[in-house]
């Protein structure tokens, strides 16, 4: 079952829960953080000499702290949606926390980054498999190769339908039109299924 409830007396949306997830280093904390309109929980220690023969850090050397086991924060898409945000940690070894944190999600964001794009296809796996529906965010990080939507798309073996964005993580406006597409088709899909459904 869907994690959502309406308040009835005010006609707000009151919870209504979306996953950011993606492999190591991709941009999650960020993307959370920079939206939220609440401070952000997070969970993330500083990596250490110990972790560096467990975690890859090819293509992200300078980074310095991990999540090790969610990020959350809240945003108001309009007086009638509220989405919580729940962040997954990107590590294959925390990977057996994902199940608890797609537990009732209606959709997921997955953040794909060029320099590893190899990295977004156990996350795209993952939502299909579970059959929770879910776009794409390329975040453009300073300096990484350059592709347009539909290569990307095409890398990953997407469906047509599937809504791939290029975006900056650390932009509140740029995340939010993330969250506004993911919404869209939600929405989309949702009236897709209930059409073809048998009467």
């Amino acid at each position: 079952m869907a994690f959502g409830s309406r308040d009835t007396d005010s006609g707000i949306t009151a919870s209504v829960k979306i996953v950011i997830a993606g492999g190591f280093g991709v941009g999650k904390t960020t993307m959370v953080s920079s939206v939220s309109e609440i401070p952000p929980l997070r969970t993330e220690e500083v990596l250490s000499e110990l972790s560096t023969s467990v975690d890859d850090l090819s293509g992200v050397e300078t980074k310095s702290t991990t999540t090790v086991a969610l990020d959350f924060g809240r945003i108001t898409i309009n007086p009638e949606l509220v989405l919580y945000l729940f962040g997954t940690p990107g590590q294959d070894r925390f990977w057996f926390l994902w199940d608890e944190l797609s537990r009732g999600a209606l959709g997921a964001v997955i953040l794909a980054d060029t320099r590893r794009l190899d990295g977004s296809f156990a996350a795209v796996d993952y939502f299909e498999r579970k059959g929770v529906p879910f776009m794409v965010a390329v975040n453009c990080f300073d300096g990484a190769p350059s592709y347009t939507v539909d290569e990307v798309r095409d890398a990953l073996d997407l469906d047509a339908g599937i809504p791939v964005n290029l975006c900056d993580a650390r932009n509140r406006a740029s995340a939010k039109e993330v969250l506004v597409t993911l919404m869209t088709h939600l929405i989309a899909t949702a009236e897709n299924a209930r059409v073809t459904a048998p009467h």
